[in-house]
């Protein structure tokens, strides 16, 4: 099987109206990898033919037709029927982007708050006495990472010494080891 056509048959991802950010970088890859972001980011317009044109001249234009058409088209399979039916009007791939973006991703004004909004949830964050240590550190990252995605700095130390004040007593031998082990100060 030829490794350029097996790596298209990665999933689509499909946005349900959550997650639009996490959606939205999984799409942007997705489309990246089938050489279609450029229709959706750059909104070419595709010229018409001149007459006589050459056979170079054609297939460029059809492989541009052709990857506007199938970008409008993941998109389009990229969502849900409910979020479809508020999109199926547009016409071009990237007014169709552009406004996913407006409507779920808001503005900077509400970027900022799910921004704090997360900073506060990261902060309330406390490790369940059931949990493992990595699946407790997954919940931190991902909070973290969304930090991330909306544009703000977040240090990996921040949740180093989240992790080593918020966890059970049951781990406190194996931060005293650590902490005489190493200069926590320095990793951290």
């Amino acid at each position: 099987m030829d490794s350029e056509s097996s790596f298209t048959a990665i999933t689509l991802p499909v946005f349900d109206g959550r997650n639009y950010l996490s959606w939205a970088v999984r799409m942007e890859a997705f489309l990246e990898a089938n050489d279609l972001w450029e229709a959706v980011d750059e909104d070419y317009d595709v010229p018409e033919l001149p007459t006589n044109p050459t056979v170079a001249q054609i297939k460029i234009h059809k492989e541009k037709k052709q990857r506007k058409s199938k970008a409008k088209a993941c998109l389009f399979s990229g969502v849900t029927p409910t979020i479809f039916s508020r999109i199926m009007t547009l016409k071009t791939s990237k007014e169709i982007w552009d406004f996913l973006k407006e409507e779920y991703a808001g503005n900077e004004r509400i970027k900022g708050m799910q921004m704090l909004n997360l900073i506060r949830e990261f902060e309330i964050q406390k490790m369940k006495e059931s949990e493992t240590i990595k699946d407790y550190s997954d919940r931190l990252i991902a909070i973290a990472n969304n930090v991330r995605f909306l544009g703000s700095n977040f240090d990996d130390s921040r949740i180093v010494q989240k992790i080593l004040v918020t966890i059970p007593e049951r781990f406190e031998a194996t931060i005293s080891s650590l902490e005489n082990s190493k200069d926590l100060a320095k990793s951290v």
